[in-house]
């Protein structure tokens, strides 16, 4: 960085230190904390209607309603599950990941303003 840039206010952060903080660790817990399992639960349901279509068609071919199957259903209920996970998620980050995540922003922004590093 050069002394023009650093006349302008701008200071470099040191993010490798940062990201040793408390608050940080933190933050990364709880966003793994949830994604992870959720993730995983996910990814067993989907793998589920994959060896389901499969491993027992004839299963999935059940009509349920007219045309209507098991196996439709259970694609429908993917995209059902993906928006579900997704508002979850939304609602969780807004709870718990964002107020934290401004208090860093915040951290970080006057710590750059005081040109410490």
């Amino acid at each position: 960085m050069s002394n023009e840039e650093t006349e302008k206010g701008h200071h470099r952060i040191d993010y490798p230190a940062f990201e040793e903080t408390p608050k940080y660790k933190e933050l990364r817990k709880r966003q793994r904390g949830f994604v992870i399992p959720v993730l995983i639960a996910a990814m067993a349901w989907y793998f589920l209607y994959v060896v389901l279509a499969v491993f027992a068609s004839n299963w999935m071919a059940t009509p349920v309603f007219g045309v209507i199957n098991i196996g439709l259903i259970f694609g429908l209920l993917q995209f059902v599950t993906t928006f579900g996970i997704t508002m979850w998620y939304v609602n969780f980050a807004n709870k718990r990941l964002d107020p934290l995540a401004s208090e860093l922003r915040q951290e970080l922004e006057a710590k750059q303003k005081a040109g410490v590093a």
